[in-house]
């Protein structure tokens, strides 16, 4: 009998190393604009940002910087906050 074991029920999302593999894309094709930038134009904004994005978007228990930045965004700025005072 053999006994196969997937992720929560193959509902997690891809992932490699520290990155979900959509992050890890969106990085390797930054990655690779930004040195074209660099040895072409000597512009180093790009790679820094892409940096940047690949710092914030490492995943430790399912949960990134970025995720954090957004919720806490989403709570403070976007959404509107509703109290109700009762006696």
């Amino acid at each position: 009998m053999n006994q196969y074991i997937y992720p929560q029920n193959l509902k997690a999302q891809a992932r490699l190393w520290l990155w979900n593999l959509k992050d890890l894309s969106v990085i390797g094709i930054a990655l690779l604009i930004s040195v074209l930038a660099l040895s072409q134009v000597r512009l180093v904004l790009p790679l820094a940002l892409t940096f940047g994005y690949a710092f914030l978007t490492i995943r430790l228990d399912d949960m990134s910087v970025l995720d954090f930045i957004k919720r806490a965004v989403r709570f403070f700025i976007t959404t509107q906050q509703y109290y109700e005072w009762r006696k």
